[in-house]
């Protein structure tokens, strides 16, 4: 199988030389993302917000490779502020609670302080049809 680069057009991809998700044999990473909407490059100040567009941004990646939530092996929450974690629980458990991935939460600053969250998947590609 070939790799593939999806690109979600974040205007970051381009200035730090990345894509936001890669497919690679039977797997898809999908880089670290967080709440922004990139369509429109604005940010809620809300958490949870935050966490439902960063799912969103994800979900759009996963799709692009060929896969979905519920094929997601591994999650890597990233916050700087560890008391925002535990109010967008049931919004990472929405997208999450069918696969049930291994998962680490970290506390650490992000590269704007507009971003309360950023996430990293790893997921498996979907099987093929018989």
């Amino acid at each position: 199988m070939n790799r593939k680069l999806i690109s979600s057009g974040s205007e970051f991809e381009a200035k730090v030389g990345y894509s936001r998700a890669v497919r690679d044999g039977d797997y898809v990473f999908v880089s670290g993302t967080t709440g922004f909407d990139y369509e429109a490059m604005t940010i809620s100040n809300n958490v949870v917000e935050q966490a439902e567009q960063c799912c969103k941004n994800i979900e759009k990646a996963l799709l692009a490779a060929g896969t979905n939530f519920d094929h997601v092996v591994r999650v890597r929450y990233i916050f700087p502020d560890k008391a925002d974690f535990e109010p967008c629980w049931p919004i990472f458990n929405q997208y999450l609670g069918t696969a049930r991935p291994a998962s680490t939460m970290f506390v650490a600053g992000l590269m704007d302080e507009r971003m309360k969250l950023e996430v990293e998947v790893t997921a498996r590609l979907l099987p093929d049809p018989l």
